[in-house]
Parts: structure tokens; sequence; C-alpha cells
């Protein structure tokens, strides 16, 4: 019992470390100047659907206060909970997925776009593409946490089937195909949707996280090969995706209607020059820019802010997916490291992808700029990560002394 005494003060102890202020600050940082980019993006539109100017505002600020709260009292929690957790977010995940898909459930658009999940009374409407992304994140480390520590699968050679298992086996291909059957069903439910850029989205930080975990490179090699092939299909199949394709190699083939948005995106860009127009002073945003307060908002950053305020807004991104990577390298065990993985993956690939869009690097996908693209569900999800990653760095292991 005095043993058991001295454990439970020991993990209480670990649990209560201090934050990684560097990280928090980070975050913080990105969430307070997001919101002030929201108001600036925001107000034009706003005005023009006869609302207040401060509208998106002061909901992105209510949203952003009360998700910094959430991702401070998440972080206070053991993180260890999170690996039973993890089955019911990916059965909610799952579920979230499906329901989706039924009319009079998902939101009516024109274009026939099945992404969004109409918020009952005041609660907006969500992607859960945003839960599942998170769910993954939990699910696959939690799993993979384990892999060292799992009994190897004893396999009856004196037959065929038992010998052709045990060569996959020992090839390391069975162990992977719980993760598998998980991701072809996301794949396939999300097809439906259809919602390529949240499939990216989830297969990526989960490669991320079965790479760090040690499964072998050439799983990578054939798996990657395999789900560019089906992506590609699936694009080439389908008439939404496809013109996305064609919009992004000439934009200017039909400028007045599905280039209109990366057009005006780039002449946002091109305008803002070195130093910007000024802070609230960008062109673009007054109803020329679609969405100039949601997914291209990084746009009217460049406009008002110019190169060099952009280029900073970068810089606090790079600063933070290092220190993310930082937190995962000095984690306290296996399956802390795999969840900041997990998490800084996804963090790091929606800021690419976000950038590439409104460049024009990559074709439209509909992936918004972490902490500053407009969507108070988005946000607090993001902030529950970030508390995830501060739940993690509290049990840290201090540096020896001498």
């Amino acid at each position: 019992m005095p043993k058991l005494k001295r454990d439970l003060t020991m993990e209480q102890q670990l649990a209560r470390g201090p934050l990684d202020l560097p990280f928090l600050m980070l975050v913080v940082m990105l969430t307070v100047i997001g919101v002030i980019m929201v108001f600036s993006a925001s107000y034009a539109t706003a005005a023009h659907e006869g609302k207040s100017p401060m509208n998106y505002f002061y909901r992105q600020a209510i949203f952003a206060a009360a998700g910094i709260v959430i991702m401070y009292v998440v972080s206070k929690m053991n993180y260890q909970h999170f690996r039973w957790l993890s089955v019911i977010a990916l059965g909610i995940g799952f579920l979230l997925l499906i329901a989706v898909l039924i009319p009079g459930i998902h939101t009516n658009r024109s274009d026939g776009v099945k992404r969004w999940i109409k918020g009952p009374g005041p609660i907006p409407d969500f992607q859960p593409s945003e839960v599942m992304k998170l769910a993954v994140i939990l699910y696959f480390s939690a799993r993979m946490s384990k892999r060292t520590s799992e009994k190897k699968r004893r396999y009856d050679i004196r037959i065929v089937t038992g010998r052709i298992f045990k060569a996959l086996d020992d090839w390391g291909f069975m162990e992977l195909v719980p993760y598998g059957l998980i991701l072809l069903a996301i794949i396939v439910l999300m097809y439906f949707e259809p919602h390529m850029s949240g499939t990216i989205l989830i297969l990526i930080p989960a490669a991320a996280i079965l790479y760090a975990g040690g499964v072998k490179l050439r799983w990578f090699a054939i798996g990657g090969g395999t789900v560019v092939a089906l992506l590609t299909l699936i694009i080439t199949q389908t008439t939404y995706m496809a013109n996305r394709i064609h919009i992004w190699q000439d934009p200017w083939s039909d400028p007045g209607d599905k280039g209109f948005q990366i057009i005006q995106s780039l002449y946002a860009i091109g305008s803002g020059g070195l130093f910007g127009v000024g802070f609230g002073q960008g062109r673009q945003k007054q109803l020329f820019l679609p969405e100039a307060e949601n997914d291209f908002i990084f746009s009217n950053v460049c406009e008002e802010l110019g190169f060099i305020g952009a280029a900073l807004i970068l810089a606090l991104f790079v600063l933070l997916i290092i220190r993310g990577y930082w937190i995962a390298l000095h984690a306290r065990d296996r399956f802390g490291a795999l969840l900041v993985v997990g998490v800084t993956t996804l963090m790091a690939v929606q800021v690419f992808l976000n950038i590439s869009v409104v460049t024009n690097f990559l074709p439209t996908t509909g992936v918004s700029l972490p902490f500053f693209s407009y969507g108070g569900t988005a946000l607090m999800i993001q902030l529950v990560e970030m508390g995830i990653v501060l739940s993690v760095s509290r049990q840290v292991p201090a540096p020896k002394q001498g």
C-alpha cells in the first residue's frame, strides 16, 4: 500500500507540471492576431448582409475566448485519459460522417456538397471531418503506443493460410490491417460528401503517427502509391473535382465564375507589396474576394500587412510547429509523443495547404487557416488540440542538473 501511494503521488505530480510557455504564448498570439484579422476581413461582408460590421468579429472573439478556456482545462488533464477516450471519439466521428450524408441533417448547397451538419438553434454548423481528424489522431496514437508491448500473433504453419498469414505478419502487414480498414472506411464515407481536402487532412497525420510509431518505410511507399492512385481516380471521375483541377491550371479560362475567387486572391496578394496597404484598408475584401474572412483570409493578410507582415505570421506558425515537434521528442512516453506528432502534423499540413491554395500553388481545397479563418467550431477544436499538446508538455521530464 505505501508503494501504491508513492506511485499515485508521483503520477499526480507529473500531471501537474508547468505548461510549455513558448508553445502557449505562440498559440495565444496566433489566436489573437487571427481574431483581429477576422474583424478586418469580415466587416464589409457583414454590412452587406445587413448585420453589424462587428458581427463576425464578436462571434469569433467569443469562440476564441471560450476555446482558450477549454484549452487550459484540457491542458490540466492527464493525457493518459485520452487512451480510453479515443475509442469513444472514433465512434462519434464515424456516426457524424454517416449522419452528414442523411438529407435534412446536412446543409443544402446548390453544388450538392454535403460537408456540414446543421447546428440546432444557436449552435453553429460544423463539419464532421473536424471531429474525425482529432479522433483518428487519438485512436492511432493510443493503439500504436502499445505496439511493442502487444503479444505477437501465432499462426498454424501446418496449413497454407497459416503460413501465408505468418509471412505477411513477418513483413509487418497484419499489424497495419486495423489502421487500413479504418482509413478505408473514412475515405469511402468522405467520398460521398465529397470532401477531398478533409480526407487528406486525416490521412497525412495518420501516416505521420504510423511512421513515428515505427512502421517500416516500404509500407508508406506501397500505401502512398495506392492512395495517390485512388485519389487520382476519384478526382478524374468526379466532375466537381475535375473542374477544380481545370480552374487551377488556368483560372483565367473562366474569370467571371469558377476562376473568380483565385484571381481576386492573387490580386490581393500582389497589391500588398512589401509593407501592405495598411490594416483595414484592403480593397479586395470589399465584396470582390469571396470568403475573405474564411478560407482566403491570408490573401487579406498579404494585402493589408504586405510581405513583411505575412512573413512574420508564417514565422509564428513555423515556430509553433517546431516547438510542437520538440515537445514530441521530449515527451514522457510513446503515447504522448505520438499524440503531439499527430496534432502538430495536422496543423502543419493545414497551414501549408491553405497558403498553397490562396497563392494558386495547389487547387482550391477548402482548407481553412488555423486560428485565422472564421469558424467557431473549427477554432475551438483546434484549441482543444493545442490543449492536448500542452497536457503532454506538462509531463516532459525536467532536465537533469549537473
